[in-house]
């Protein structure tokens, strides 16, 4: 079952005075981008959290952004870099010297600096923390999942429903196009005559334009070759795997068939219905943008 590319999920998790809320949202993409919003304490894990949305996600834009709440007490997973706020505090107070400022270097102004407070090293990062976003971004990524499989099944009966209407379509061209050729040979027959009123017609080489002409007229070569398109564009409908290039390309083969026949067809009714086949096209192909 085809699935959508917009979604957009909410997971929640919680353990040991540890909450971990986890958002993502998604839209149309050629190919998988994932951004990440991420507190300091999990930035260091940024390529492990990509790569687990990748194992779930094959198509679209993805951000993903996550909040992590800690009870009173809780320990956070963050140091002091005791090296970087001894270097700043002589620094400060070497400035403060050198322009003869008498106020003193305090706290705040050393926090004013990111190095001085950092994430611990990735081996010592918070292993309950980590076990707790997991669980928040799993239930996000499902939640997403779901909102995106929905979506897709509304695409599938939009998709089936104007395929269906093409079918219908194609069937009343080729009877068309049959009918046409009766039609056609008795212009041209009278279109002989008057050219060459009392001279005798080569019945030989007039039968040979008509065949010619037949040939150039039939379109049922096409309308297989469509229809055969169709049939694979369904199929792919109701495969498990993501099918938006396949059906991408599915639609590129219609609309080379649908010239085709327009371009073989003198009928005036038939060309009307060849624009009203190719404007069905162009609704599929708009809305496969956002398949997965």
């Amino acid at each position: 079952m085809i699935a959508s590319m917009t979604g957009y999920g909410q997971g929640q998790a919680s353990r040991d005075g540890i909450a971990v809320t986890v958002e993502v949202r998604s839209v149309n993409s050629r190919f998988l981008e994932v951004s990440a919003r991420l507190p300091r304490s999990l930035s260091a894990r940024e390529n492990e959290i990509k790569e687990l949305v990748r194992r779930r996600i094959s198509r679209g834009k993805l951000s993903l952004s996550a909040t992590v709440e800690r009870e009173t007490g809780a320990s956070l997973p963050l140091k002091v870099n005791v090296t970087a706020a001894r270097t700043y505090y002589r620094l400060l107070n070497e400035l403060r010297k050198s322009v003869r400022l008498r106020e003193t270097v305090k706290l705040e102004h050393l926090l004013r600096f990111s190095e001085v407070i950092e994430a611990r090293d990735l081996e010592n990062t918070d292993e309950t923390e980590w076990a707790v976003f997991q669980s928040a971004l799993d239930d996000s990524l499902k939640a997403l999942s779901a909102m995106r499989s929905q979506e897709g099944k509304e695409l599938d009966k939009d998709f089936r429903m104007r395929v269906g209407m093409i079918s219908g379509t194609l069937d009343r061209i080729e009877v068309l196009s049959h009918e046409q050729v009766p039609q056609e040979r008795v212009r041209l027959r009278e279109r002989i005559r008057q050219l060459v009123e009392q001279e005798p017609v080569d019945e030989g080489r007039l039968e040979l334009e008509l065949a010619l002409m037949a040939d150039r007229l039939d379109v049922t070569e096409e309308c297989v070759r469509f229809r055969s398109h169709n049939k694979f564009f369904l199929e792919a409908l109701a495969n498990d795997e993501a099918a938006g290039r396949k059906l991408n390309f599915l639609v590129q083969e219609m609309n080379r068939e649908a010239n085709t026949i327009g371009s073989k067809s003198s009928a005036p009714e038939i060309a009307h219905l060849v624009v009203g086949v190719k404007e069905e096209l162009e609704k599929i192909r708009e809305q496969l943008q956002n398949i997965e």
